[in-house]
């Protein structure tokens, strides 16, 4: 890989910054977030009533309280802290702070949620190209940012030859479909 004054100014023009030589064994997908929390029930309760993920079995080697969720084709891990003292609730929601998305296909149904529950959220729209995405940014119980968008409305535009892989067959893509829309002109 470029040292990153080179890829700062690969991102400026607009293109990827070069593959290091015989780079192999790439991650394949997502597989879980983790977020240490002040509760695991209350963040349960949370991550299941507002967002639909499902407890699943942790495994019981495990010397420390916590739980795990699924859905979506990712898992969310929480582990309870050691410090009981109350995390600091961010006292701003800010869309350009860390955060974690997910997309749905229908944002009033999850503004209705939010607002059912009290959970203050904001919005944004992004445009580009004539496409509009909304999206929606809010706290979980311990502050963590969570977006919520309908991103596969805006295609994936790679800035280089093709570098993405196919997690089932780690082939470059010739034309397909991503979380965040239609990848075009790959390959």
């Amino acid at each position: 890989m470029a040292n990153t004054g080179e890829i700062q100014e690969e991102i400026e023009r607009g293109v990827s910054p070069s593959p290091s030589p015989g780079r192999t064994a790439m991650p394949l997908s997502l597989n879980h977030v983790s977020f240490v929390c002040k509760s695991v029930p209350e963040s349960v309760k949370f991550y299941d009533d507002v967002l639909g993920f499902v407890l699943i079995k942790r495994p019981s080697s495990f010397k420390f309280e916590g739980a795990w969720l699924f859905n979506y084709g990712v898992g969310i891990h929480l582990l309870e802290s050691s410090d009981k003292a109350p995390t600091k609730k961010k006292s701003k929601i800010n869309p350009k702070d860390n955060h974690i998305s997910f997309q749905c296909s229908d944002m009033n149904l999850v503004m209705r949620k939010l607002e059912e529950k009290n959970i203050e959220y904001v919005t944004a729209v992004v445009e580009e190209g004539g496409i509009t995405v909304d999206q929606l940014f809010f706290h979980d119980p311990d502050g963590y940012m969570v977006e919520i968008c309908n991103c596969q409305n805006l295609p994936v535009l790679p800035l280089s030859p093709c570098p993405l892989r196919s997690p089932e067959t780690s082939r470059n893509l010739a034309s397909s479909r991503s979380q965040y829309g239609k990848l075009l002109s790959c390959c």
